[in-house]
Parts: structure tokens; C-alpha cells; sequence
């Protein structure tokens, strides 16, 4: 079975949900049209499914090692990465004046997908990449811009993010990593850890933004500022010169990725410290940061929805050839004919294009954000959207992975067990994405401690406003009104516990976060499921079979897959912890 892109899914949910044509061609869009979508679509679809997928196994069976203090990646990979630099994919939604493309992001979230779903390894490089150009057009000063932009955004340097240490995971307040100043620049000096793509020979050059504290700055997260610290230093005409105080030191053996270079690295080993340049403003550090971990998590919620595809396609492609046993009223046939091997990838089916409708979702409102005039009510309210869908499109989807990853495996039996099938692969490369870039719970807690409570739940009320308005309308269909009945539900359960939790004390609300992130993630996905099916069925006679497929989908996610949401609203109700029966056993008693 080979990964193929299910670009006709994708191009009806980047213009029904996401909105792609209403920003193609507004500012800061404007080289973008809607007739050149499907174009840029298909050459991405290409080198997904030529270049990467093919060696995705060879990442997993050959991963990359250190000799002689530098990493080597695996065979086929550096040319896979020139190829995907020649063609421009570094520079999607990168500012034109620097040399990007100037996309839409969600057409960039699109085009993620297919890297993510074709060989994960490999695309976690580009979109560390990516994430680190974006953090330099926001907050660099003119200079950063103009020496390493140019060279980030063609594709001939990468980028990393450097957050994680050995005494500081999610903790950032313990990061100990310090900046000593040295005339226009800093020495840098720590160890930080789990640094994916950390070092290769894929690139001219890497240009790591690492997080620490300066000199007499302020304990916690108040003190922390953000470097720029490229593996070789430009020199005068650009081009990278002399080899700065850094490197791996080892690489973490991991349970999945195997193909992704995931580093230990040190600054200042040899004892002069690694040159980095301050980005911004001193101990801001932590916010900038949150510029690169945004792009980041939304493109690992990207990363679930590719994995959750390629699991589909790849359970579909073997119960349709599996011969096992006799199907229920039939004498003979291949195991899809079993009710419950179709229950299982309807399962999947369903649970993919909901996290792809969340995630694109997210990526539209981060485009609307952009084409209005700064300040303005339509821009500020889709920021708004974009920032509460973020932990829903990382949390989620990443949780849902795992779900179809499973499935996947469970649907080839005991041939998903062995290696030859590639079923197993998957378990391991989806298991690592609800844990970096921030784990599940830590996103729930920013769902229910941040975006909900910094504006009374007013964004959270809105989006469900919405969903009932589209329940009121799908309600009308002859083929809509059972999900519509069944996701009006949710929604009103959502509501009412919404202004629950608000009442609250912090201490429950963080006992059922995990709880309420998954509640709304799986409303969400039904009530965009909902909206898709009606567009559909607008559009029923230019398609009818693909359109007839969107409204099975929904059907089945409302019936089948929207009841866990309201379990998880209960739990969230009755969310408590037998504080002493846990010391007792921690305590051994």
C-alpha cells in the first residue's frame, strides 16, 4: 500500500471550512488566487507520495547516527530535502519580501499534512523550519531579518527550537541554559535536550533559537530570553562561516521516529560559549517563544490528522484483499465485509476528517487574522478562534491518532503485529505527538485556564452559538436532521458547563480539563462535519457520490463517535481525586 493525498477532501474542506478563497488575494495574500490551489495541492501530493513516502521505511530501518561529532541522516533524505527546497515548500506562507510564497496557511497546513502522513521523520525538519521563520518576520530586529531570512526561507537553512533541558521539561521556569554579553552578541552556555533535527547534513547551515537566562536576569519565566545561535556563523558576504561553540552529543533512541535526528545538544563545550544574537527585548524570551510553539502545535495537530490518514488508507487497502473467515450472509469475501472491520475504518475515516476540518479550521482563522486591518473587530475575532482552536488542533487531533492508529493495527490482526505490514511503524511514530510540543493535559489546562477564563468563556459561547445555528439548519435536511438532533445536544451540554466551570475553583477545572479538551474536540469535530455536510448537499448534483460520502461520514461521526463527548462532559461534572488514596500508594501503604 502506498500513501496516496486525498486531495479532493482536502480542497473541499480548504474552501468550505478553512475559507481559502475569501483570503487568496487580500493582503498579505495577494500572490495567492483560488485557481492555483488545486495546482500547488497536486505538485505537493507528488513529492509526498514519490520522494518521501518512499523512504519512510528506510528512516525507520536505517535511522541516523553521529560520526565524528556530526550527524548523518539517512541515506536518501538529503536529496529528498534539496528536492523539497528546490521547490519552493520551505517558503509556503512565508513573507514574499524575503523570498516566501506568501500562502494562505491553510494551504501550508494542506501541504504539512501530506509531509506528515508521507514520512513524519523527514517532516518534522521543515516545519521546525518553518515555525523558526515565522518566530524571526515577528520578532527579530532588521539585521537578524536580513542575515538569516533570505537563506531560512529558500530552504538552504533550517531551523530549530531549543527549549527542553535536562532538569526542565515543560518547566520552563528551571531552564538554566545562560547568556554571558560579549560586545553585539552573547556567549551561550547549557545543555538542552530532545532537539529534533538538532543537527544534519541535509542544510548549508542550522540556525537554533534557543531560550536562557542573561546574566542577572530574574528568577523564573520572567527572566528568560530567546537567541538566535546558527550552528556556523555567517560570515561577511553570508555564507556560513567558521563552526560555533555547539553540537550533538547524542542521539536519543527512540520508540518511534526512528528517522527524525532528535539531539542532545551542548553550547559553549569547548569553553568560549556559542555565539547568539538577542531576538527582541531582554527576558521576553517565553513570549516570543510562543510564537514558534503556536506554528509548531499547530503543525503536530497536522501531523496527527497525517497519520490518522495514512493508518486509514493503509487498514482499507489490507481488509480489502484480507481473506479470513466467512462474512455475516455471504459465502465467501475479504474481511471489509465484516461488520465490525467496517465499523472499525468508518472509526477512522470519521475521526481523520474531523481533526482535518479542526485543524484547517484553525489555520483559516489564522488567515482571516491577518487579511483585516490591525485592530480591527473581524481580525481581532478571528484571532480569537485561532487561538482557542490551537489546543483542540494539537490535544485532539494528536489524541485521535492514537485512537486510529490502533484501529489500524487491530484491523490487520495479527499481521499488524509483525514489522512487513508497516501497522506497528505507525503505533510508534503517533505515539510521541501527545506528549512534545506540550503533552495533552498541559494543552487542556490552556483550554480551560487561559482561553476560556481570560474572556469569561465569550469566544468558547460564540463558537457554540454557531454550532447551533448550524444544528438549526441541518435540522431541515431530510438527511441531516438525526446528527443535527444528536450534535444540538452536545452543544447545549457544552453550554451549561461552560458557565459551570467558570464558577468554579481552579483546582477543578484543572481535574477536568483532559475531560472538557476532549469533550470539545469531538463536538467540534461533529459540528464542523455538520457544516461540510451541509455544503455538500448544496452542491449534491456536481459530485454525487463524493458529496453522498460527506454526509455518510457525518452521519456516522454523530451516531457513533459524538456520544464520547458527552461522557467526557459527565466526567468533567463528577471530576475528583482521592487525594488520600493516591499519597497512600505513592507512599507504598
Amino acid at each position: 500500500m502506498t500513501y496516496r493525498a486525498p486531495l479532493k477532501e482536502m480542497r473541499f474542506m480548504l474552501r468550505e471550512l478553512a475559507g481559502v478563497d475569501e483570503v487568496c488575494g487580500r493582503a498579505p495574500f495577494e500572490e495567492a488566487s483560488p485557481e492555483l490551489v488545486p495546482a500547488i495541492l497536486e505538485e505537493a501530493a507528488k513529492l509526498a507520495e514519490n520522494v518521501l513516502a518512499p523512504l519512510n521505511g528506510a528512516g525507520e530501518a536505517d535511522p541516523p547516527k553521529i560520526v565524528d561529532g556530526q550527524v548523518r541522516e539517512t541515506a536518501g533524505f538529503a536529496e529528498a530535502y534539496r528536492q523539497f527546497a528546490e521547490g519552493g515548500w520551505a517558503a509556503c506562507s512565508a513573507n514574499p519580501r524575503f523570498g516566501g510564497m506568501g500562502l494562505p496557511h491553510a494551504i501550508n497546513s494542506a501541504a504539512s499534512e501530506m509531509w506528515a502522513a508521507a514520512n513524519l521523520s523527514f517532516s518534522i525538519c521543515p516545519i521546525l523550519s518553518m515555525a523558526a521563520i515565522e518566530t524571526l518576520e515577528s520578532h527579530g530586529d532588521a539585521e537578524l531579518q536580513r542575515k538569516y531570512l533570505e537563506n531560512m526561507v529558500s530552504g538552504r537553512w533550517t531551523g530549530t527550537m531549543n527549549l527542553t533541558e535536562p532538569q526542565a521539561g515543560s518547566d520552563l521556569a528551571a531552564v538554566r541554559t545562560k547568556a554571558v554579553p560579549a560586545g553585539d552578541h552573547y556567549r551561550i552556555f547549557g545543555q538542552k535536550i530532545f532537539i529534533s533535527w538538532g543537527d544534519h547534513e541535509m542544510a548549508d547551515n542550522i540556525v537554533h533559537l534557543v531560550l536562557a537566562r542573561i546574566e542577572g536576569a530574574p528568577e523564573g519565566v520572567h527572566g528568560i530570553s530567546l537567541f538566535l545561535v546558527p550552528k556556523h556563523v555567517p560570515g561577511e558576504g553570508g555564507a556560513p562561516g567558521e563552526r560555533n561553540d555547539l553540537g550533538p552529543i547524542a542521539l536519543e533512541k527512540k520508540m518511534g521516529i526512528h528517522g527524525s535526528a532528535t539531539c542532545a545538544m551542548v553550547y559553549g563545550e569547548e569553553g568560549k560559549g556559542a555565539a547568539g544574537w538577542l531576538i527582541g527585548e531582554e527576558n521576553r524570551g517565553l513570549s516570543y517563544m510562543f510564537t514558534m510553539m503556536n506554528s509548531a502545535r499547530l503543525h503536530v495537530g497536522l501531523e496527527g490528522v497525517g497519520l490518522s490518514e495514512l493508518a486509514t488508507q493503509k487498514a482499507v487497502a489490507f481488509a480489502a484483499e484480507r481473506v479470513q473467515g466467512r462474512p455475516l450472509g455471504r459465502r465467501d469475501g475479504t474481511i471489509i465485509q465484516h461488520p465490525d472491520v467496517r465499523r472499525m475504518i468508518m472509526f477512522m475515516k470519521s475521526m481523520t476528517e474531523a481533526a482535518r476540518a479542526i485543524s484547517y479550521t484553525a489555520a483559516g482563522a489564522l488567515d482571516r487574522s491577518l487579511t483585516g486591518d490591525a485592530g480591527a473587530p473581524g481580525a481581532e475575532g478571528a484571532r480569537a478562534r485561532y487561538e482557542l482552536l490551537i489546543p483542540i488542533a494539537k490535544g485532539w487531533n494528536t489524541e485521535v491518532a492514537q485512537d486510529v492508529a490502533s484501529l489500524c493495527m487491530q484491523v490487520h490482526g495479527g499481521m499488524g503485529y509483525v514489522e512487513e505490514t508497516g501497522a506497528a511503524q505507525i503505533v510508534r511514530d503517533a505515539r510521541i505527538m501527545t506528549i512534545y510540543e506540550g503533552t495533552t493535559a498541559i494543552h487542556a489546562n490552556d483550554f480551560i485556564g487561559r482561553k476560556m477564563q481570560r474572556d469569561g468563556g465569550a469566544e468558547l459561547s460564540r463558537l457554540l452559538l454557531e454550532a447551533g445555528e448550524t444544528c438549526a439548519h441541518a435540522a431541515k435536511s431530510d438527511r441531516l436532521a438525526n446528527a443535527a438532533g444528536f450534535v444540538g445536544e452536545s452543544v447545549s451540554q457544552a453550554q451549561e458547563l461552560t458557565q459551570w466551570l467558570l464558577q468554579e475553583s481552579d483546582e477543578t477545572r484543572a481535574a477536568g480539563a483532559v475531560n472538557f479538551l476532549m469533550g470539545c474536540g469531538t463536538l467540534i469535530g461533529a459540528w464542523l462535519l455538520l457544516k461540510s455536510a451541509l455544503a455538500a448537499e448544496a452542491a449534491m448534483e456536481q459530485d454525487p457520490h463524493f458529496h453522498q460520502s460527506r454526509i455518510r461520514v457525518c452521519n456516522f461521526f454523530a451516531a457513533q463517535v459524538l456520544p464520547r463527548a458527552r461522557a467526557h462532559f459527565s466526567a468533567v461534572r463528577h471530576a475528583s481525586l482521592p487525594d488520600q488514596w493516591l499519597d497512600d500508594m505513592a507512599l507504598g501503604i
